[in-house]
């Protein structure tokens, strides 16, 4: 008996066992599949980034048993709504944050990564943001046939994507035949230069025809293919043909200097007896290479370095029309500063910057009236860190010396990462990489930094001269990503201005590589660039014990940190007066009337018009008194002018300049309010035992080398793509999850982010299906499912399309939010119990009857909405009033009329100065 008995356990045991075996291989093969999913879509994704910015590979099978043995620590209820969730999604999304590889600083200036080796430089057409996410999620296994169809489509993607890069010329035409409905042939654009040649004077009136050779290059073929207009594209065939044919560039180039080598000119540096008046003192021409709308910045820095011995020559990029104007209105103050006549839209890398320095000389050569013999170049973001007479001093001992800072000793490497080897071409305000190319036999190439002191004799020589190597050099640099980083220094060390040359550029850049050389400038060159960081409050000895000498530094951003300036300014000049009003307040304009509205987005119009609305309504309550007309409005026309508002380095809101009609008198006012943003944040109640976090906020355009939003407040639309960024204090690793829940209470995404020991700030852009819901947007971080904090973000309904009145059928596309609520692929309708959100049917009725709204009903349900995140703080008078107790703008501390003597230009002081 007892052995029968046995033997029946023993199949049923095996049984058993068996069933549990293939269990786990089933488990397995589930957990093989996603590590393989993921590590494939991570390689699809492999082009546009540093060796630090590539995704690390996760354990997904340790993070997936930490979840299971996380859900089993939690009550009986949460663990069953986790479950249920996950049942009825397929996978909850999960994100990591990639590691950064650390760099070593030096003070070498090129403004390309150090670790070029381990950059993807391509120039192909980058895949779309929705497919960088995906390589980003974890998806749960699916069907063997969803699995096919999914790598299918994979496939042809991928096909669809590098079409270009197999093709030839003529076949590169028949795409366009096909996509623009004519060929190359009929849409061809000359050149200037042929329409000269032709004399031809309509451009438009030239057809577009087929390029002179074939055109086989992977790296053209994809440039021409991604090029916007006609005559680049044009452009570029031409170069490329010229290339190909052997017509473009220099082979060899006549090296002019006597010695072997480079100069090693040895400085002696006495910062105490640059305080002694020289004999004889140089005159220098400080030429302002300048762009962007921060004119206090500038008008400050001009304030700084200004001395009526020396002379100010201002290029303002030609994109930037309000601070051309702001520029054109100070410089007539002064007779020994000029604004170029021309104007040129310069690029960073782009050719086009040498091209306006190579003007910028010859115009200054040519003004008989200005006797200067250095010529320096600075932008709005330098500021001087010694006196103009220590600097005087400075180079009255050495004025026939050149100052340049070369990258260091590895010549080849330098070649490499500066991409002197490749071919580029500039047009459409893009650097178009078109192939290979050799350096010219015979000459030594160097480079580095492209901030620098000249001579008048070597500025002389690289203008006039017509030797065999400045012409050449010229042309070889008219094709070269960053010109201006390599130009002066290969002509001046292979000229016979050679034994001037002084390796230091008299400068000091704060290059922080970890977060400055995250492949930046791709969406503008065909390659990845770099950029220093900002100057801190905690960087100012840096300024103090520099062993060379230097005498600017760079770069500064008053929207960033202007305490850093202001520590500057007195170090340099001393304290403004005692009581100096708006020291510590700085202001920056974001629209200006003249530029027209179509230079702004229709959410930033729909909210600067609400904004007005809503200081109209706080002028109405706040200063009307019953029966008396005299302080109420009625809104007119577009905004005036809209600018940032600092305080203490502190986002203090938008200031919005507007008209409106006095309701008492019907005349036209002009007022300014005064918008803040309520703040959202805040840590949960009763806190939890997880005490790293120190702040989150949404935005878009986040800057993640100052780890600032650029979009400051927060404004956002349906179609915008909203950030996620998390502060930390350092701890232990811990996993977080984030739940994006819409106005509605529908949850829009769920995601885990990995937060490593050493972690300071994390960001992440789930993909999330547009149209975003209008209204107040929750976002709730968890640990181990414990609420931590929570923030809110607001969606801004559109009364604009196109800059004109939304209408009725763009407003329910716009308004509604995504077809059938589904913000992601899957639904985390399961969570809503797990994390006690209700949803209520009434919530999705007025959701829809909100999203029909238009005109004065629309109006009213954006500012309800743009109240409930921003505050009208105040409002004033930028003119006559007829309300007796409006307040002057110019009277109050805070409006862009209020006085601002920082960086005010007052008269010229008796020693020559402004400050």
């Amino acid at each position: 008996m007892v052995s029968v008995s046995c033997a029946r356990r023993l199949p049923r045991r095996s049984h058993a066992a068996l069933i549990a075996a293939f269990t786990l291989l089933l488990i397995q093969a589930v957990i093989l599949w996603n590590i393989s999913n993921l590590d494939s879509s991570e390689q699809e994704d492999g082009g546009g980034g540093t060796a630090g910015d590539h995704r690390d590979k996760r354990d997904l099978g340790s993070r997936s048993t930490d979840r299971q043995h996380r859900l089993q620590q939690y009550p009986q209820q949460i663990r069953r709504g986790a479950a249920a969730a996950h049942s009825q999604a397929p996978g909850v999304h999960l994100s990591h944050r990639p590691k950064e590889k650390v760099r070593i600083d030096s003070n070498n200036e090129n403004s390309v990564p150090k670790d070029f080796e381990n950059v993807d430089n391509s120039n192909f057409v980058s895949r779309t943001q929705r497919q960088k996410y995906q390589s980003e999620i974890i998806k749960k296994p699916v069907s063997k046939h969803k699995e096919y169809l999914k790598q299918k489509s994979e496939q042809e993607e991928k096909v669809k994507e590098n079409s270009l890069l197999g093709k030839n010329s003529n076949e590169v035409l028949n795409e366009y035949v096909i996509k623009n409905g004519s060929s190359l042939k009929e849409n061809y654009k000359p050149s200037k230069h042929q329409q000269r040649k032709t004399g031809s004077t309509s451009p438009e009136g030239q057809s577009e025809q087929p390029p002179k050779c074939e055109i086989s290059g992977k790296e053209a073929i994809s440039a021409l293919s991604r090029a916007k207009s006609k005559h680049c594209r044009q452009q570029i065939a031409e170069v490329y043909c010229q290339h190909k044919e052997g017509k473009l560039m220099p082979e060899r180039v006549a090296r002019l200097c006597p010695i072997e080598g480079k100069a090693n000119i040895n400085i002696q540096w006495d910062e105490d007896s640059l305080e002694n008046i020289p004999e004889n003192p140089v005159r220098i021409v400080f030429v302002l290479v300048v762009h962007g709308r921060a004119s206090r910045q500038l008008q400050r820095m001009f304030k700084a370095i200004y001395h009526k011995d020396h002379f100010y020559y201002i290029h303002v990029d030609k994109r930037s029309n309000y601070l051309h104007r702001q520029v054109t209105t100070f410089a007539q103050k002064f007779q020994n500063v000029r604004l170029t006549s021309w104007r040129m839209a310069t690029i960073w890398g782009g050719a086009s910057l040498l091209t306006m320095y190579l003007q910028s000389m010859k115009d200054l050569l040519n003004m008989k009236d200005w006797p200067w013999d250095f010529f320096i170049n600075l932008s709005a973001a330098d500021y001087p860190i010694r006196t103009n007479d220590q600097l005087v001093a400075f180079l009255t001992k050495y004025r026939d010396m050149n100052f340049l800072k070369s990258h260091g000793r590895d010549n080849a490497r330098f070649i490499r990462k500066q991409g002197l080897d490749r071919l580029f071409l500039e047009c459409d305000t893009h650097m178009w990489r078109l192939g290979d190319r050799k350096i010219p036999e015979g000459i030594s190439v160097d480079g580095g930094s492209d901030w620098f002191l000249l001579n008048r004799k070597f500025v002389e020589y690289v203008i006039f001269s017509t030797d065999d190597l400045v012409t050449k050099m010229k042309r070889f640099y008219a094709y070269t990503l960053l010109p201006a980083e390599s130009f002066f220094h290969t002509v001046l060390e292979n000229s016979p201005h050679c034994e001037t040359m002084v390796d230091n550029n008299l400068r000091i850049t704060n290059w922080n590589r970890k977060l400055g050389c995250k492949c930046q400038y791709k969406h503008i060159v065909d390659w990845c660039g770099c950029s220093p960081n900002d100057f801190k409050p905690s960087d100012f000895h840096r300024f103090q014990q520099t062993a060379r000498p230097t005498f600017f530094a760079r770069k500064f951003e008053a929207v960033v940190n202007q305490e850093i300036i202001a520590q500057l300014d007195y170090y340099l000049y001393g304290s403004y007066p005692s009581g100096t009003p708006a020291l510590k307040a700085y202001w920056e304009n974001v629209y200006d009337e003249p530029d027209g509205v179509h230079t702004i987005s229709d959410i930033l119009l729909t909210i600067y018009h609400s904004f007005s609305r809503l200081g109209l309504k706080r002028a109405e309550t706040s200063l009307h008194v019953e029966g008396d007309n005299s302080c109420r409005y009625y809104p007119m026309g577009h905004p005036v002018s809209v600018s940032v508002y600092f305080l203490s380095d502190r986002f203090q809101g938008y200031l919005v300049k507007h008209h409106a009609t006095n309701l008492a008198t019907s005349k036209l006012e002009t007022l300014e309010t005064w918008m803040m943003p309520k703040k959202f944040f805040k840590i949960a109640n009763p806190q939890s035992d997880f005490g790293r976090l120190q702040f989150a906020e949404i935005g878009t355009d986040w800057d993640a080398k100052e780890r600032i939003f650029r979009n400051f407040g927060g404004i956002m639309g349906p179609m915008d793509e909203p950030i996620g960024m998390q502060k930390w204090v350092k701890g232990p690793n811990v996993t977080i999850t984030m739940i994006w829940i819409d106005p509605i209470n529908v949850i829009a995404a769920t995601y885990d982010i990995l937060i490593e020991a050493n972690a300071e700030f994390t960001h992440y852009k789930p993909p999330l299906n547009l149209p975003l819901r209008p209204g107040l947007w929750t976002v709730k971080i968890l640990h181990h499912w414990v609420p931590v904090a929570e923030t809110k973000f607001l969606v801004t309904p559109l009364t604009y399309s196109n800059r004109q009145p939304i209408k009725q059928d763009e407003v329910m596309k716009l308004h509604g939010g995504p077809p059938k609520n589904a913000y992601m692929e899957q639904s985390f309708q399961g969570l809503n119990p797990v994390l006690n959100i209700p949803t209520k049917a009434e919530q999705l009725e007025q959701s829809k009857r909100n999203a029909a709204l238009t005109g004065t009903h629309l109006e009213k349900w954006v500012d309800t909405l743009v109240n409930s995140a921003w505050s009208a703080v105040d409002i004033c008078s930028a003119g006559p009033t007829s309300c007796p107790v409006m307040q002057s703008c110019s009277q109050t501390a805070w409006s862009t009329f209020s006085p601002d003597p920082k960086s005010e230009l007052g008269t010229i002081r008796t020693d020559g100065r402004l400050r």
